[in-house]
């Protein structure tokens, strides 16, 4: 068994995702104790933004005449889509930034998106490849997106739903803590809500 678990928050050790997150991969540990873990913290450890030059490595052209910064960005983007693969479970904090991901998450999703790799081009339409996984998406909201009026501006949800559908996952869990930024009684009625769905999500 293996779990990737990666961290999007730009709040550092005041992040609550990244502290219910650890609390899903603990959940997970005490199912899988013998469990393989990799940790990526997306804002630590940033990923470059997608270039045409790092795109062209997705299709395994020709690297000699790549200098040194662009090979070290192919071999990562290698790196990344192999640890992807090779997981049985991703845990992924994701707090809401302006209805969505985080940019730094983003560009975690675009190098792992490699045609040939992760999903494929049929007559038939795309296929994806990377099936068989479980996805576990920490997300946390300031305000209230899973009803009422600002339902309709989540675009962090349907979002992650339908790219990893893309690639062939279809099992992708959300545990959200909202309310975060609507005061203290919200924010630990979030949290409390969150944690008991942590206890249950896997």
């Amino acid at each position: 068994m293996k779990i990737l678990h990666v961290d999007s928050s730009i709040s550092g050790d005041r992040s609550l995702s990244k502290e219910l997150s650890a609390i899903a991969v603990a959940n997970l540990r005490a199912i899988y104790p013998d469990a393989e873990v990799l940790y990526r913290d997306l804002v630590e450890n940033p990923i470059n933004h997608l270039t045409g030059p790092i795109f062209a490595g997705f299709e395994g052209g020709e690297l000699a005449d790549a200098d040194e910064a662009l090979q070290q960005e192919h071999r990562l983007s290698e790196q990344l889509v192999d640890e992807f693969l090779a997981s049985n479970i991703l845990v992924i904090g994701a707090p809401m930034y302006n209805f969505s991901i985080a940019s730094q998450l983003k560009v975690w999703l675009d190098r792992i998106a490699q045609v040939g790799r992760t999903f494929s081009y049929t007559e038939h339409g795309t296929v994806g490849l990377a099936g068989g996984k479980c996805v576990i998406v920490v997300s946390v909201c300031g305000g209230f997106y899973s009803h009422g009026p600002m339902a309709p501006m989540d675009f962090q949800e349907p979002y992650l739903q339908s790219f990893f559908k893309f690639l062939g996952i279809t099992d992708v869990r959300f545990v959200r803590a909202e309310g975060a930024l609507k005061g203290e009684l919200e924010r630990s009625e979030g949290i409390k809500v969150a944690k008991a769905a942590l206890s249950r999500v896997y």
